[in-house]
């Protein structure tokens, strides 16, 4: 490999943005086979290694992380003269809704894409959760919302979103020498009421019959996971969103099976605009599997 495929370079910051590649080629629409097969005949073609490769995840070498950043610009150009030539000129400004969970992980890597195409369009994100967001589409306040299904609210569906239970890191189970997942009342930090995870975790749980105890509730992904890290709680939580350093349970540990959740894209009345469409076609487009 004599050249640098933009193609091969868009798996590797796809690898490193996601942080495995099972997730990565998720992003560039490839099986892990073909990911992991082009990548290291990247590395045999350089004569080093681009990724430090763990049992969980994987992190860019200083090689690795060099050419990251000379793949993202020359990404970022050729999506700029593509843009240029392809696309008709397009300006205006987009607002579009997203929870925690989907912000910190699913749409980073659409909006950088979009904004590369479209330069001209300003996009302003709303951070809140999907409960809060109905509202704001059906008002008319935002012009599009990436959330979970809930009744009432029409959405065109993106993608089914596995639910898992987060765990502390081994590292803190061992520390303090405490298995929370095993404590009876079930220790749990749950988004506030109104969301669809809250309500399939404790309706898993009272289903299976075990005992639970809120012990902190909270709107906010970071908060969820502050606790989780700190070993006091586990976490039902959309398996995009949890950090690679965590623990995922299920069965095998007790737990019971959670049911996937229905990632869906909002339109509000206001959002027949040619900015609007474009985003919602690279939404879809990117995030369906």
């Amino acid at each position: 490999m004599k050249t640098l495929d933009l193609d091969v370079l868009a798996m590797v910051v796809a690898v490193a943005d996601a942080g495995s590649f099972v997730r990565g080629a998720t992003l560039v629409h490839r099986t892990q086979a073909a990911v992991s097969m082009q990548i290291r005949a990247l590395e045999a073609s350089l004569g080093k290694p681009l990724f430090v490769r763990a049992p969980r995840n994987v992190t860019p070498t200083q090689d690795g992380h060099t050419l990251i950043a000379y793949a993202r610009r020359m990404l970022a150009l050729r999506d700029e003269a593509w843009a240029t030539l392809a696309h008709p000129e397009v300006k205006g400004r987009v607002s579009i809704g997203v929870p925690d969970d989907y912000a910190s992980s699913l749409l980073p890597p659409v909006l950088r894409k979009f904004s590369a195409s479209w330069p001209k369009v300003e996009i302003q994100v709303i951070g809140l959760p999907s409960s809060a967001l109905a509202p704001l589409v059906k008002d008319n306040k935002i012009d599009l919302a990436c959330v979970t299904r809930m009744r009432g609210l029409p959405g065109e569906f993106i993608r089914l979103e596995p639910m898992v239970w987060a765990a502390p890191p081994a590292a803190v189970s061992a520390a303090t020498g405490r298995e929370i997942w095993r404590e009876r009342p079930l220790p749990v930090a749950l988004f506030g009421a109104g969301s669809v995870a809250r309500a399939n975790a404790i309706h898993a749980l009272e289903r299976a019959k075990i005992a639970y105890r809120t012990s902190y509730e909270s709107p906010s992904l970071m908060g969820l996971c502050s606790m989780v890290a700190a070993g006091l709680a586990i976490a039902p939580l959309a398996r995009c969103a949890v950090p690679d350093t965590f623990v995922t349970l299920g069965r095998a540990q007790g737990l019971p099976k959670l049911p996937d959740l229905e990632v869906v894209l909002a339109r509000s009345a206001r959002s027949n605009r040619a900015p609007c469409d474009f985003l919602a076609e690279q939404i879809l487009t990117e995030l369906r599997v």
